[in-house]
């Protein structure tokens, strides 16, 4: 078993780490001015990231990306994870990410050269709307959106909500039923809709814990009433919806929690600097107290713990498929999301009234990635799809 990196990886996981503490940490003390003040900076930091052979780790090489294989982009989101703006500046940031996937994979040529190349090139943004305010996340086979064919158009009725990033994007991948006598897993498909055609409306920007947000960072309440967009915006075909929804939500959770563990050694470093240099009596340090000792020890071994079982999970899904690595997938969104809102919270406790203002990124982190939880499939279905499928091995075949 060799856990070592090849020297052509480290030399460019260093070059995303220089890359986002010399270019992209310094723009976070702007995220508080809203992202009409954030987005040039990043624009400019975004163009930088192309300068430097940055652009895009995760894309193919014919895509203008790096062409990373899934384990290695995992180490490389890991660095990037440690700014909120991190995979934005380098064009890597969900949903666009999972949306390039899609197209690349299942989209026609007319969508690639539409959609696919100026996603890919960083000219647009996009969404994707699944989400519905009355139904569960977690069954994507249940929803009340629905498109109908009506002269070669599809007619789009529902409302989605989280919709992240619809503030300014250029189209949404919708998910919306439009085979209601199928299966439930072949009922929805996903289809292409610009964002300026009549019929959608951008609600509002949620509200996360005070806070809506703007632009890439906003999570969108959107209606889709008698929504009008040609019959071959259709991705994939009738009925795959539910389908491509696997295909995108296998590599992202990938993404998602080496991006939080990213995010875990950021606060990590934040808290271990404070405990040295917060003194709570004369020449006596917070990092002193056994307390704050062992929060700090059980942060060191949960973080690189669930480094481990994420590049694990990587590895195999690269090699057998995400079907065959299903329950290392679904055991590392509940173990991450878990070990990523424990170090923020002993971050936080440590950094005191500091931690709770927006002068570090800890409490936009605590208020946003609370929902890792959440999204993705919360906890509670990850960990039944985790325990049904080790009973079954046990001969409990429970359905």
């Amino acid at each position: 078993m060799d856990f070592s990196i090849a020297p052509r990886l480290q030399e460019l996981i260093g070059k995303f780490r220089a890359f986002v503490s010399a270019q992209v940490i310094p723009l976070e003390k702007q995220m508080s001015a809203g992202w009409p003040v954030l987005e040039p900076l990043l624009r400019e930091a975004r163009a930088q990231a192309q300068r430097e052979g940055l652009w895009g780790p995760q894309l193919p090489r014919d895509l203008g990306g790096l062409g990373l294989p899934l384990e290695e982009f995992a180490l490389v989101s890991e660095e990037l994870g440690r700014s909120p703006l991190g995979h934005y500046a380098v064009n890597s940031q969900a949903p666009d990410s999972g949306n390039m996937e899609l197209l690349r994979e299942f989209g026609s040529e007319a969508q690639k050269e539409r959609w696919l190349k100026p996603l890919t090139e960083g000219r647009i943004r996009s969404c994707f709307s699944m989400t519905e305010p009355d139904r569960p996340g977690s069954n994507p086979t249940w929803m009340s959106t629905r498109a109908v064919l009506s002269d070669g158009q599809w007619v789009i009725d529902g409302d989605k909500w989280f919709t992240s990033s619809a503030d300014g994007a250029r189209f949404a991948v919708v998910m919306a039923v439009t085979e209601p006598e199928a299966a439930p897993h072949l009922r929805a498909s996903m289809i292409i809709v610009p964002l300026d055609t009549p019929g959608f409306t951008l609600v509002r920007n949620i509200p996360v814990m005070g806070h809506a947000g703007g632009g890439w960072a906003s999570h969108a309440e959107v209606r889709y009433a008698g929504c009008r967009v040609p019959e071959e915006n259709l991705l994939g075909g009738r009925g795959f919806g539910f389908a491509l929804a696997q295909e995108r939500l296998g590599p992202g959770r990938i993404h998602h929690c080496m991006r939080w563990i990213g995010i875990c050694e950021r606060a990590f470093e934040l808290m271990c600097r404070r405990a040295a240099s917060r003194e709570i009596s004369p020449g006596k340090p917070l990092a002193t107290r056994q307390t704050v000792q062992e929060w700090i020890a059980e942060s060191r071994a949960e973080i690189d713990a669930a480094r481990l079982m994420v590049l694990h999970a990587a590895w195999k899904m690269e090699r057998v498929g995400q079907r065959a690595a299903r329950v290392e997938i679904s055991t590392i969104k509940f173990v991450v999301a878990g070990v990523l809102q424990r170090v923020l919270d002993r971050a936080i406790q440590v950094h005191g009234a500091l931690g709770v203002t927006d002068d570090t990124p800890l409490a936009f982190w605590y208020r946003e990635e609370r929902a890792a939880r959440i999204y993705d499939g919360p906890d509670e279905v990850h960990k039944q799809v985790v325990a049904r499928r080790v009973l079954r091995g046990f001969g409990v075949d429970l359905k």
